[in-house]
């Protein structure tokens, strides 16, 4: 098998076709694993922006390789040049002159590595005075919860460490937050907001620390009943990650930014609501976790949209609100009912598992879960080649199948089976695909955009559409303590589907929460927003939902994936894994279980040789390598004396 690229889909079919015995070959034409799933350095991104902005083409190395073309065989080449990434405009709020000859700190060639994006060692001011919220997912032994000597409530999980355990499904009112988790050991006491101003940033400080920057180029959080997280548990690829609890829902209401209740616990101590509305809220999301029982509720208004649909269960706008934008997370203007109904509850019965809220964040970003995948897949076997692009398929004209792919080098490696992403396939064979966009844009900020007790927040807000017509935006607002960011700033990503460029789309969402004042500029004002230090825009490519008979012809052995889309969570990513997985391997268990070792029972030839070396006696055992040849001798005349 042959896989062409790193994203996070190959990445996974990779690491299930090698733990499935297959021989697996995966080459990407980058120096770096992910594709658009990656996570960078700080100047590993303005690496990334200054390529993106030139968009030179790549340099063949081999120039005859249609030498290796029989007569019998067509090629189908690829794409030289990534066209993904559009509209790509940085912007620095501070001031850079201090900045020119400024190096990152402990900056060394980085090299491809599994594990932390080359994020190693950094952070250790952060972690000593916030220490992160460490998941470790594993499957769990028993169906009966281990007993615990440090437990806590599962509403106060913020800044804790965490074990995650595979459950069975929770009961009503564990859905709705009495998680029933379990907690290891707390930190002492959480980090207090100075009622200082916040500390002064400045351009040269975030080159020098832009090691300790774990930027995505996807923004995404794992729902924590997902099934990026059942497949993380089951393949036990857990062992290679770690993550931490996104630790509130916000919403933005009438110009402010509130946070939103979830579980029970956090709507009856809301002060938010009064009495009657968390009688209304939980009413509701009662009939939101069995809806399907009650189809005399809803099946009026199957036609309408949810925010409709809402309007008419007695519910004050606020709590609408929330539900639409910051619980269920769908359109105001596209979202049916039943999908709106399937979205709440999905978002409830992933309450309580590992925290207060349904999402956990990787560490180190989004980036590591593809790296992860590679990982699991190497152990197996697997070989990993980046920086070899690949310059056409080989397919036999009578057969139809691909037969072959032809590297850079003007290697021909032959294969049963292809895994190629959408954006190496060339125009020729995407003439009738409509792609979609996905606007993106990352902000490095002073403060975050709603204060606390605790500055180690991660955070999820929906902004309702600026103008009818035009999509809701997600922010999600990562601090120093996920390892994305270095300390006193945080990281902030936008994402919506494309409408315009990526600037027109999110600029007026970024101009309502935060604020663009040039350092000069803001000294002349008090801010109350967030200050923007830096920020980028772009615009990418979302190719999912293509159906493969649009690619013009495809070969049958050739399977295509796609690159991120504008959903939250990676759903989309796992299905179509598994998929093309049982598309060519039916009969095999997709991602199953790795043995273990104490479990593995090795064949006698294999360990025979070993037991010949050994004897009981003391007086043949080889006390160094200068008596291994005495010592052989004297194994084989104790082994011919005992068969005598």
């Amino acid at each position: 098998i042959v896989c062409v690229f790193s994203g996070l889909p190959e990445s996974i079919i990779a690491a299930a076709c090698a733990r499935s015995g297959q021989r697996v070959l995966h080459v990407d034409s980058r120096n770096y694993y992910g594709g658009n799933w990656a996570s960078f350095s700080f100047s590993g991104l303005l690496s990334w922006i200054k390529e993106n902005q030139q968009n030179t083409d790549i340099n063949d190395k081999c120039e005859d390789w249609r030498k290796l073309i029989f007569e019998n065989e067509e090629v189908i080449s690829l794409s030289k040049k990534d066209k993904t990434i559009q509209h790509v405009e940085d912007f620095c709020f501070v001031n850079q002159d201090s900045a020119e000859d400024v190096e990152e700190a402990g900056a060394l060639p980085k090299l491809p590595v599994f594990g932390a994006s080359g994020a190693e060692g950094v952070a250790q001011e952060s972690e000593k005075e916030c220490p992160p919220v460490e998941c470790a997912l594993q499957e769990a032994e028993s169906s009966e919860p281990e007993e615990a000597t440090d437990t806590e409530p599962a509403n106060a999980t913020e800044g804790k460490d965490t074990e995650v355990t595979s459950e069975n499904e929770s009961s009503q009112s564990a859905a709705l937050g009495e998680s029933t988790l379990e907690l290891g050991k707390t930190e002492a006491a959480h980090t207090e907001i100075s009622a200082q101003e916040p500390k002064k940033i400045t351009y040269s400080q975030i080159v020098r620390e832009g090691r300790r920057f774990n930027i995505d180029l996807v923004s995404k959080l794992l729902y924590s009943r997902g099934l990026l997280i059942d497949l993380l548990i089951k393949s036990n690829v857990s062992r290679y990650a770690e993550f931490k609890n996104a630790t509130r829902i916000l919403a933005f209401r009438e110009g402010k930014i509130e946070q939103v209740p979830c579980s029970r616990a956090d709507v009856f101590n809301s002060r938010q609501l009064t009495m009657v509305e968390k009688r209304m809220l939980m009413k509701f999301l009662t009939f939101c976790l069995d809806y399907e029982q009650h189809p005399d509720e809803y099946q009026d208004y199957e036609n309408s949209t949810f925010a409709q649909f809402l309007s008419t269960r007695k519910l004050t706008p606020s709590l609408q609100h929330f539900i639409l934008h910051s619980i269920a997370m769908v359109s105001e203007t596209d979202c049916s009912t039943l999908e709106g109904l399937q979205a709440t509850k999905k978002f409830l019965q992933c309450l309580g598992r590992y925290g207060n809220t349904p999402f956990l964040f990787p560490l180190y970003g989004q980036g590591e879960i593809p790296q992860c995948f590679c990982r699991l897949c190497a152990v197996f076997g697997g070989i990993y080649c980046l920086r070899h692009s690949v310059q056409c398929l080989v397919v036999d004209k009578e057969s139809g199948r691909c037969k072959a792919i032809v590297d850079h080098f003007g290697q021909r490696i032959s294969a049963n089976y292809f895994i190629v992403e959408d954006s190496y396939l060339s125009e020729s064979v995407c003439t009738s695909v409509s792609y979609r966009q996905i606007s993106r844009a990352v902000l490095i900020t002073d403060q975050s955009v709603l204060n606390t007790d605790s500055e180690q927040q991660v955070s999820i807000l929906t902004v309702p559409p600026v103008d009818l017509g035009r999509p809701a935006v997600c922010v999600i607002e990562l601090c120093s303590s996920t390892m994305t960011c270095m300390k006193d700033t945080y990281l902030v990503h936008l994402t919506c589907p494309s409408t315009k460029t990526a600037r027109e789309d999110l600029e007026p969402v970024v101009q309502k929460l935060f604020n663009l004042n040039t350092e000069k500029e803001a000294e002349k004002e008090e801010l109350e927003k967030p200050r923007v230090l830096w920020a980028v825009y772009f615009n990418m490519r979302d190719s999912s939902g293509i159906d493969r008979n649009s690619y013009h012809g495809l070969p049958s052995n050739v399977y295509v994936c796609s690159g991120p889309d504008s959903a939250l969570g990676n759903d989309c990513a796992v299905k179509q894994a598994e998929t093309i997985f049982q598309e060519m391997f039916p009969a095999e268990e997709f991602c199953p279980p790795p043995p273990d070792p104490e479990d593995i029972i090795y064949d006698e030839d294999e360990i025979a040789p070993e037991e010949t070396g050994l004897s009981n006696s003391p007086e043949t055992k080889p006390e160094s390598s200068s008596e291994e040849g005495s010592s052989r001798e004297s194994t084989a005349v104790q082994k011919e004396d005992n068969e005598k």
